[in-house]
């Protein structure tokens, strides 16, 4: 299992409810932020997630996760009549209500508080769930991960985009050069929170990653685990079935 970091160190909080509260803190700045870091790649990855999706032709879709909603308004693009987003960060969620309202997708995309490691939902409830850099962010990785093969239905899709470590030289140097060095510097620079940007360096650091986490999806029972690295693998995309 990997390390379990957390944003304040010196916090007596739990890890869930210390992520809460610091993308609470940020969240007025996390789109601008997440802009400026993936210099716009990300963009591009959470296509990559949506093309996956649309492929399965779902109606109901969990974002867990789901942030200020970046991913949740890109997957209206695959004709689902109902998409979730979860998240435990009310601040991240009345950022993106306020994102889906001026885009008119209200009656198609619910924002809703939640715990990713308890899923208030049925069985077998989902078509596809998808995590867009959320997984590190859970307190226990695995029941995380069980709760959400236990809402996705039988032959459903579970596509999950996260940061991953380049392997290979000279992208590994210059990552790790990057994130731990000039992407604590800009969060300084933009974010009230002066720590916040260095648990997300660090928590992307330990975080198991290709195989490693093909295997814990395989533990869980998730079958046909595939990653797929990007951009030099500064980030993977694993799709995995039920």
């Amino acid at each position: 299992m990997p390390k379990n970091v957390t944003p304040y160190k010196n916090s007596s909080a739990s890890k869930k409810e210390q992520v809460a509260s610091m993308f609470d803190t940020i969240s007025g700045h996390y789109d601008g932020l997440n802009r400026v870091i993936s210099f716009g790649i990300d963009i591009k990855w959470r296509n990559k997630v949506v093309a996956l999706v649309k492929e399965t032709k779902p109606q109901r879709i969990l974002d867990v996760a789901t942030g200020t909603g970046d991913l949740a308004i890109n997957l209206v693009r695959t004709g689902a009549s109902e998409i979730i987003g979860l998240d435990i960060s009310s601040g991240m969620l009345e950022v993106g209500k306020e994102k889906i309202s001026q885009k008119k997708l209200d009656s198609t995309i619910t924002m809703v508080l939640g715990d990713g490691e308890k899923i208030e939902y049925p069985d077998n409830y989902f078509d596809a769930i998808t995590v867009s850099f959320g997984v590190r962010n859970f307190e226990h990785l695995e029941q995380g991960l069980s709760e959400i093969f236990r809402v996705l239905k039988p032959g459903g899709i579970f596509v999950v985009l996260e940061t991953s470590v380049p392997t290979k030289t000279p992208f590994k140097q210059g990552y790790a050069f990057y994130t731990r060095r000039i992407l604590p510097l800009i969060g300084k620079a933009f974010s009230k929170d002066k720590v916040a940007y260095q648990y997300l360096s660090e928590s992307a650091a330990v975080f198991p990653y290709g195989e490693a986490f093909n295997n814990i999806l395989t533990k869980i029972g998730f079958k046909n685990t595939v990653d797929h690295p990007q951009t030099f693998g500064v980030a993977t995309i694993y799709t995995a079935t039920k």
